[in-house]
């Protein structure tokens, strides 16, 4: 009865890990990225229903609090088998829709997949993404960001080197407009153009 009971507690634990892991990865996407919803609408709509389930079977966990009472329940390894199944769709999506920005804008292939996922969910606010610019762009810190208030987007005035304290002003303003991987491609035609003139 303990080997059975145990090994039970052990395979829940393990497969629960594994969900709210991926879950609490996916999340900050699913739910909190308006660019990941726009592209992918139909696994956004899925993952709403993916949520509520998961925090439903988290919260009867939390709510008995002995490990065996609620590994022992028949209900509780066939609904996180389901949740995980369903959890790796959505991940699949994710990693396709995020090959196709690498392909879009190959300087992607050289981010980590954590800071790509960060630059585009916040893709729509060129000032967060700043952060990430020593990564996307050998030897350059940030932009110069002048900000158009209101729901404008910043339009860019230069480039600040990573090396020394050296300022290159673009020729004229760029405005950070389209999705993220079109005004980065913007970015690194107007940075050609002021070097050169």
């Amino acid at each position: 009865k303990w080997q059975k009971a145990l090994a039970a507690i052990a395979e829940v634990v393990m497969l629960a890990g594994e969900v709210q892991r991926n879950w609490s990865f996916l999340e900050q996407l699913f739910i909190h990225s308006a660019e990941v919803k726009k592209e992918l609408p139909k696994e956004s709509d899925q993952f709403v229903g993916i949520d509520k389930d998961v925090k439903r079977i988290l919260a009867d966990a939390y709510d008995k609090q002995i490990a065996l009472n609620y590994c022992a329940q028949e209900w509780v390894l066939p609904d996180l088998e389901q949740v995980e199944k369903q959890l790796s769709v959505c991940e699949k999506a994710l990693l396709d829709f995020m090959d196709g920005k690498r392909r879009a804008f190959p300087r992607f292939y050289f981010v980590a997949q954590n800071d790509l996922l960060d630059i585009l969910s916040n893709g729509n606010n060129p000032g967060k993404i700043m952060i990430h610019m020593p990564k996307i762009f050998q030897a350059i810190d940030t932009l110069e960001l002048k900000e158009a208030g209101g729901d404008e987007r910043p339009s860019a005035q230069g480039i600040h080197s990573s090396v020394g304290k050296e300022y290159v002003p673009f020729s004229e303003p760029l405005k950070l407009e389209r999705k993220v991987e079109n005004y980065l491609q913007d970015v690194i035609d107007r940075m050609r153009l002021s070097i050169k003139t």
